[in-house]
């Protein structure tokens, strides 16, 4: 029987997984922090709002955090095309 030392756990393989995926596409995680610093930063504000209604607090924090994340989805699509496109390669890798 095959030992179990071998295989690998699911956090292991979970955290691996993350870390590949942000190695792919770095502005994930960046928009990901982003946006719950928008949220932390509108939830500390909520306390000194004054007389704005809180509807209209909640649509502002809404909207930074979506700004966030969509600039960050931007700047994430022009860094792929940029390595994929503009980015000097490798002459021994056309070869393969």
């Amino acid at each position: 029987m095959s030992s179990n030392k071998d295989l690998p756990t699911y956090d292991d393989e979970n955290e691996s997984k993350f870390l590949r995926k942000a190695k792919e596409s770095p502005f994930v995680p960046i928009g990901m922090a982003g946006c719950a610093a928008v949220v932390a930063f509108g939830l500390w504000r909520l306390k000194s709002r004054g007389d704005t209604k809180m509807s209209v607090h909640l649509i502002h924090m809404r909207v930074g955090a979506q700004g966030f994340i969509v600039g960050a989805m931007t700047l994430g699509v022009i860094y792929s095309m940029y390595k994929q496109y503009l980015a000097p390669t490798d002459p021994g890798e056309d070869s393969k």
